[in-house]
């Protein structure tokens, strides 16, 4: 019957590893890079959600541009919907709207925000990136979903993107390829200009060309 037993996805196997981690910061083991030869020493909660100091970085960047509408794409477990909440309270206006399509890791995202006494910042969405509808016009977009569609997701967005407002796509390392290829691509047609930070899974930091005073 083994043979037959359906296989577990990956998102699924790492979030049961990150509930037997309990919250416990790890060594960051992602492979080194050339850009990143030292990936050991950031430090990561489990394989999918962000470095800790990525996260830290969200942080402060939120309560340093004070934003009225942030849109993430793959919410994962929550941890960095809820830092971005956390900076949002700190600023005492604005809110975050993220989306993550697995329903098991909705349901398992939705309860973490529920428990973290942050839920009235963030609005949390079961639905997909390439389809969800957002009103307004956005400060911060993070794009940290399935990494073949994030070319696609940010050019969904683009035009809702405030030009003095800032792009971050997370999984762009020099290994990881696809995003970080996605990005330089974008730029080489002018639509963004990028920098692209040295992280184990490395970051983009980018801002729309068009409309930028």
């Amino acid at each position: 019957m083994g043979l037959f037993k359906k296989k577990m996805k990956q998102e699924h196997k790492v979030m049961l590893q990150a509930e037997r981690a309990a919250g416990v910061l790890l060594p960051e083991y992602h492979r080194p890079t050339a850009e990143c030869p030292h990936p050991e020493r950031w430090h990561m909660y489990d394989s999918m959600t962000a470095e800790a100091e990525v996260l830290e970085f969200l942080y402060s960047l939120v309560t340093t541009l004070k934003p009225m509408l942030i849109v993430e794409t793959g919410s994962f477990l929550g941890a960095s919907t809820i830092w971005i909440a956390k900076a949002l309270k700190a600023n005492g206006f604005g809110r975050i709207i993220s989306c993550e399509f697995d329903p098991i890791v909705f349901a398992k995202a939705k309860e973490k925000i529920a428990a973290s006494g942050l839920a009235e910042w963030i609005e949390l969405r079961n639905e997909s990136s390439l389809e969800m509808q957002v009103d307004g016009t956005i400060d911060i977009f993070f794009s940290d979903s399935d990494m073949p569609i994030r070319e696609s997701e940010v050019k969904r967005f683009l035009p809702q993107i405030r030009p003095t407002g800032v792009i971050l796509m997370h999984d762009a390392s020099s290994h990881l390829k696809v995003v970080r290829d996605a990005a330089l691509k974008m730029e080489s047609e002018g639509l963004l200009s990028c920098i692209l930070l040295p992280t184990p899974r490395g970051l983009v930091l980018a801002q729309r060309r068009e409309g930028r005073t």
